[in-house]
């Protein structure tokens, strides 16, 4: 099967999630009298609902960035793949109610730690994907040469479970994980583009 529309759907998934992120950023409920006017110091109670927006813009993007990739180096799709990817779109369809309850409640302990069981389903949804693709095409397609053991996705995976129940320790212990996967992702992996660019045409 072509790929084209998992792509093409998967792409429509991860906009209307990042448009219903931005959709939760409510404005402020602020009384309005005769000599009020609106300042900047109104949307500091929003400020942990942007935090946690941003963070998880930066974690779709991340996923649509890598999903991009691994969909390069695939040339056809079949069932098994088309019901991984299912799985993926399904814990991502999740990030925005997980988000805005974290943002919403600053950070508390449960939702920072539902938030990050989120991630960690995520994430291994991510890795059976990528090892469905690779056990559809063989041990010596692009996508297995380029990921390897893919330690950076294990990794990350591990960082996830270890931050969940340190939320009930220290939320923003758990939060400064989640960012610094984030950030260990926003790395370039050129592994991908390496192997694509040295592929004859």
């Amino acid at each position: 099967m072509e790929k084209n529309r998992l792509e093409a759907f998967s792409d429509g998934v991860l906009a209307i999630i990042i448009t219903i992120m931005v959709l939760e950023l409510k404005l402020p409920h602020v009384v309005v009298h005769a000599s009020h006017s609106a300042k900047l110091a109104d949307l500091e109670s929003l400020f942990p609902v942007f935090l946690s927006y941003v963070l998880s813009f930066v974690y779709v993007g991340i996923y649509w960035n890598n999903h991009h990739h691994m969909f390069h180096c695939t040339k056809q799709v079949a069932g098994c793949i088309l019901w991984a990817n299912l799985h993926l779109l399904f814990w991502l369809s999740l990030f925005p109610f997980t988000t805005s309850w974290m943002g919403e409640n600053d950070f508390a302990s449960t939702p920072t730690a539902v938030y990050g069981f989120v991630l960690l389903m995520a994430a291994l949804a991510y890795l059976l994907l990528q090892r469905t693709i690779m056990a559809h095409q063989g041990s010596g397609s692009l996508l297995a040469r380029a990921v390897g053991k893919d330690w950076k996705g294990k990794l990350s995976a591990v960082g996830y479970l270890v931050a969940i129940p340190l939320a009930f320790v220290s939320p923003w212990i758990s939060g400064a994980l989640y960012v610094a996967v984030a950030l260990w992702w926003l790395i370039p992996d050129c592994r991908i583009e390496r192997l694509v660019n040295r592929e004859p045409e």
